[in-house]
């Protein structure tokens, strides 16, 4: 069988891996992508869960390469919602011929390191060579599936939002039961409620939620942003989150007034989103002024939600807003206003089977005809760790990270050449801009690419000692803040059995791109680059 050849194999086809086959056919070398789905879109192709919306503004959250793309598409709403990014997708992977280069439905299952290529394989048993490989499969892709007793017994519908049917879904007049309060199950629940008939939502841990304002992006707000879209993105990059919209109030919130105090948050929850989080300066580093915007959040669920004990059950008890990412939701806590509407709180009352008719916990049976997982992701080394993956010597990428992952700026993983991670453990991009930090990423990986073939190399490397002073750097950067105060999938400690490690890099999104550009301008030393008598077979 022929086994085609590429310079770059490009392995997703999400915002990441459409401007990885983009970039790699700009800059001249051959290309060809696979992704699992039958459509560009990556994490918006798969979660079209009702409700689905994302938590940064549109006009951020968008590819910025192309400045034409930049100024001819038209975002509806502040806050976008997944059938309009994934419109956005559909029309930019068009505009660019970008479909040409992907297979669709092909689900990379291997790949293997030899004679300064990769062989990646697919589910289907097609292989190709790749000289590199970006490995653009998402932070967010892989779902955790919990292991509740009983789970496979369960006699009515099972949906998990993280693979929500495309066709459409029938809720109405139906008992349904949501499991999961983070991101997509604050997001889901206000739609579930206007459709079923009963909702139960079933809750472990209180999370944080703001406002997602879902407005339309008034015209003349728009035509200023493109007016100035380059020095946007400018802010955008040195900006510790990934986005220009709303800088921290310059005082700290104890040397205001109580009155000027409320005002600044006042305003940030009227305009929404997570940058909440960014309300007063060191928010995620003093206890002291994270405390000031938890308790107004607090204060704003107990006045929102009538039932007191409901109330308490809602307020998050267990970190400091933002250590978790704050999630973002149109009516979520209004919702427990509905007669229809219930909360079990699985501290107080825990799950203890799944039995065909419904849900028992240590109170009682919750009958239900539907049942929706929205329980999170094995979140940065999921989807990675899932294939096979083979580097120097046969090592297994998956007993390499055993312990938990090592990289180099997110992107290089030691003893594993020409592979590339986008926005890996290891990066800025879960606690900044996605988007903006993959392309950042991207450029870097190219300007490596090409520095390995001015230098006749075979392949470009990195040592485990290099790897593993980035990754204590990544994790004293954490320590010095307060995000390391929470279990979540920022950790890990959401999937039973993963070694617990803060994954990002916590020193902002301009931290990460300088220590980028330093490692480029200094013609990346750190880097090693092989000559083929030092490649194993």
């Amino acid at each position: 069988m022929t086994v085609d050849d590429y310079d770059v194999v490009v392995i997703g086809a999400g915002f990441a891996g459409m401007y990885a086959a983009y970039k790699a056919r700009q800059d001249g070398l051959t290309v060809h992508g696979f992704e699992a789905g039958n459509d560009v879109g990556g994490t918006w192709y798969w979660n079209r869960y009702p409700g689905a919306r994302c938590d940064v503004e549109s006009v951020d959250y968008s590819f910025s390469f192309d400045d034409a793309l930049q100024q001819e598409w038209t975002w509806s709403e502040r806050f976008a919602t997944q059938p309009e990014i994934l419109s956005y997708l559909r029309h930019a992977a068009g505009r660019f011929g970008l479909y040409e280069l992907f297979s669709f439905d092909s689900r990379v299952t291997a790949a293997r390191y030899a004679d300064g290529a990769w062989t990646v394989t697919t589910a289907g048993g097609r292989s190709v060579r790749g000289r590199f490989v970006v490995l653009a499969t998402g932070s967010l892709s892989v779902p955790n599936r919990p292991a509740i007793p009983g789970a496979d017994e369960f006699a009515g519908e099972v949906y998990f939002t993280a693979e929500w049917p495309h066709e459409p879904v029938s809720l109405d007049g139906k008992r349904v039961g949501v499991i999961g309060t983070g991101s997509s199950g604050i997001q889901t629940v206000p739609e579930v409620a206007k459709r079923a008939a009963a909702l139960t939502v079933f809750q472990r841990t209180a999370n944080y939620s703001i406002p997602a304002v879902s407005e339309p992006l008034p015209p003349e707000e728009f035509a200023e942003v493109k007016a100035h879209y380059a020095e946007r993105r400018v802010r955008t990059r040195r900006g510790l989150y990934g986005s220009p919209a709303r800088d921290p109030h310059p005082l700290h919130p104890l040397a205001i007034s109580p009155e000027e105090r409320n005002q600044v948050l006042e305003q940030r929850w009227t305009y929404g989103g997570v940058f909440f989080a960014r309300s007063f300066p060191d928010q995620m580093v003093d206890a002291d002024t994270n405390r000031v915007a938890s308790e107004f959040v607090h204060g704003k669920i107990r006045q929102i939600v009538r039932d007191p004990r409901t109330a308490d059950d809602l307020i998050p008890d267990d970190h400091p807003i933002g250590a978790k990412r704050i999630c973002t939701d149109s009516g979520y806590y209004a919702v427990f206003n509905q007669e229809h509407v219930r909360l079990v709180n699985l501290r107080r009352d825990p799950i203890e089977r799944i039995e065909p008719t419904g849900i028992r916990t240590a109170t009682g049976l919750t009958e239900l005809d539907v049942l929706i997982y929205a329980t999170g992701f094995d979140a940065f080394t999921g989807a990675v760790t899932r294939m096979d993956i083979r580097g120097l010597d046969g090592a297994a990428l998956a007993d390499t990270w055993a312990d938990g992952p090592i990289t180099f700026l997110g992107l290089v993983v030691p003893g594993f050449p020409n592979l590339f991670l986008l926005n890996g453990p290891g990066s800025s991009g879960p606690l900044s801009n996605m988007v903006l930090c993959a392309e950042q990423q991207i450029d870097w990986v190219y300007q490596v690419v090409a520095a390995t073939r001015e230098r006749a190399a075979t392949a470009v490397d990195v040592t485990v000692n290099d790897a593993e002073k980035w990754t204590d750097l990544v994790d004293e950067t954490a320590q010095a803040t307060l995000f390391t105060r929470a279990k979540s999938w920022y950790t890990g400690s959401n999937i039973e059995g993963k070694k617990e490690r803060f994954m990002p890099y916590a020193g902002g999104m301009g931290a990460y791109v300088d220590h980028l550009t330093a490692e480029a301008d200094a013609g990346f030393p750190t880097l090693v680059f092989e000559s083929p008598s030092r490649q194993n077979v």
